[in-house]
């Protein structure tokens, strides 16, 4: 029995470990704030290499499969670098003109962080060594626009005004008698981009070709090794697999070409993604990665082709998602998208979970007292597993006179002392393992909820009472820990004590170790396992008091 616990605590203890090293994965060091720039960029500012530019993709006619180069493919010389800016409700973003590519988008809705509510969080952006931006052009063996094109504003600034619902921007591009347009058209309250290409053709031939979206982005810096943590990198899904991981070392080993239709590719990160949907989900779509100068990843998808004959117009139709991952909004927008809410291997206690908590939190309006309503939930869900458990460990305590004894007898015939232990345990109908059982309980939905509370932007810098601000953020005065560590400390001395003075040494450092680890975990957690062994010393007491009223003694000698 006292093996068995002991092995349970130092799972838990690595478990907690685990989670640990994770959070400081996460948020171990603040996020590096990126300095405001000015619309209007410095005269003679030119683009990295390799960064905006880089490879075209590779696709040919409508049956030839065999990944030509597009005919029009010309890189243009470097030259200053020209921007645009694009104010709407929920995006800052800027809009390079080579190429009409999405270089930075900031999310106003979304601060950086509590203490600096009027810095947004940046999700694209490609200053510095940590690219990730948004591109988009035409392949065609004829004139089109990759995007590495120079495109063209009639102004410098877009705004979306207060009661407007909808701002287009429009950028051109003209060669040899073929007009394309490409309009960028946001909706007030939307993160989706609806992109359009409109080509008019005036040459004396048909013009045929595809238009094609990729994300790209630089792989991001490997701190720490974790067995648990957040997905960064790229997905793609198909009505065969909703969702399928590709990550870096895999696109950088192959490079991925799939027709699929009703799909979609996505760059996600933790709170945030930028997905790639095809307006048309009858339509067959070509997916592919690739890799830029081996530092650059990008993952896309072409068009299926159209044409324009001559003196008429061609459309080509794109959508991509750039902003936060509310699994609502993203499960009304395609189908499976919500599964970049990642809650790893243990989705299935995970997702109940938040629906538990977004249902409560809809009755509360305050996270936290959802949390402490799932916690009250949770105990009553399991109530009589758990007092199983409590009722053998208190049956325990009454046998450990007996227990000890049987050690002192016998502490040099280990065969005759299982055997006496069994004796002891068979005849006042004791389950050693049964004390285990709360523990067990606990671990898996103590983990699922640790990756509620960091995988769920719903809770991201979500108040509860009082001092906590942040929910997902440790407790700034560290109030909850020292309470958890009090807790479990009260929970100890109701329960037997080991016989092997190691292990009572171990039991008693145990609550101040775990407050030392909680005190970095989220507060939205400790919360949780506040309530949780509050509600557990109730009923342990009850059971306790119940066993006295039946003539059992169980008091501690």
């Amino acid at each position: 029995m006292d093996t068995t616990r002991l092995i349970l605590i130092v799972a838990l203890a690595v478990v907690t470990s685990m989670l640990w090293e994770q959070w400081q994965h996460d948020y171990g060091h603040p996020p590096a704030t990126t300095p405001k720039t000015t619309t209007a960029p410095q005269p003679g500012a030119a683009k990295q290499p390799g960064a905006a530019g880089g490879e075209v993709p590779e696709f040919g006619e409508e049956k030839d499969h065999t990944a030509a180069a597009p005919a029009q493919s010309k890189k243009p010389a470097e030259a200053a670098r020209r921007t645009i800016s694009v104010h709407t409700d929920t995006f800052d973003l800027k809009i390079d003109m080579r190429g009409a590519s999405i270089v930075k988008a900031d999310l106003p809705k979304y601060p950086v962080d509590l203490d600096h509510p009027d810095q947004p969080f940046v999700l694209l952006n490609d200053t510095g060594q940590k690219l990730y931006i948004v591109q988009g052009g035409i392949l065609s063996k004829q004139d089109a626009p990759t995007h590495e094109a120079e495109f063209h504003a009639t102004q410098q600034s877009y705004t979306m005004a207060p009661g407007q619902d909808r701002l287009e921007v429009p950028l051109t591009w003209n060669d040899d008698g073929i007009k394309v347009t490409k309009v960028f058209d946001f909706q007030r309250g939307s993160y989706l981009i609806d992109i359009r290409y409109e080509v008019k053709n005036d040459s004396a031939t048909t013009w045929r070709g595809r238009g094609y979206v990729q994300v790209k982005r630089s792989k991001p810096e490997k701190k720490h090794h974790s067995m648990v943590r957040a997905y960064t990198g790229a997905v793609i899904s198909s009505p065969d697999d909703r969702y399928k991981k590709l990550k870096f070392d895999e696109i950088q080993d192959q490079k991925l070409q799939k027709d699929i239709i009703n799909g979609w590719a996505a760059m996600q990160q933790h709170y945030f993604l930028t997905a790639i949907l095809p307006p048309d989900k009858s339509a067959s779509y070509r997916y592919y990665t690739s890799v830029t100068n081996g530092k650059y990843y990008s993952i896309g998808a072409i068009s299926p082709q159209q044409q324009a004959a001559p003196g008429k117009t061609a459309l080509l139709r794109q959508q991509i998602y750039v902003g936060p991952k509310v699994q609502d909004r993203l499960a009304q927008i395609a189908d499976g998208l919500d599964l970049t809410v990642d809650y790893g291997i243990l989705w299935f206690l995970a997702k109940p979970v938040f629906w538990c908590l977004k249902e409560l939190h809809g009755l509360t309006g305050n996270w936290g007292w959802a949390i402490i309503l799932v916690t009250v939930f949770l105990k009553l869900l399991f109530y009589r597993l758990s007092a199983a458990g409590y009722r053998s460990m208190a049956k325990m305590r009454q046998v450990q006179p007996r227990m000890k004894a049987a050690r002192e007898r016998y502490k040099d015939d280990k065969s005759r002392l299982n055997q006496a232990m069994m004796e002891i345990y068979k005849e006042e109908k004791i389950n050693p393992l049964g004390g285990c059982l709360p523990i067990v309980i606990q671990i898996p939905v103590f983990i699922a909820l640790y990756w509620v509370l960091l995988g769920s932007i719903e809770l991201r810098q979500a108040p509860f009472i009082f001092w906590i601000r942040d929910l997902s953020a440790p407790d700034p005065y560290w109030v909850l820990p020292l309470i958890m560590g009090i807790t479990m400390f009260i929970q100890q001395r109701l329960n037997p004590a080991p016989m092997d003075p190691i292990q009572q040494k171990v039991m008693m450092a145990l609550p101040f170790a775990f407050t030392i680890f909680f005190g970095f975990f989220p507060s939205g957690l400790v919360l949780y396992w506040v309530v949780n062994n509050i509600l557990s010393i109730i009923q342990q007491w009850r059971i306790t008091q119940n066993l006295e009223r039946a003539g059992l003694s169980v008091r501690k000698k």
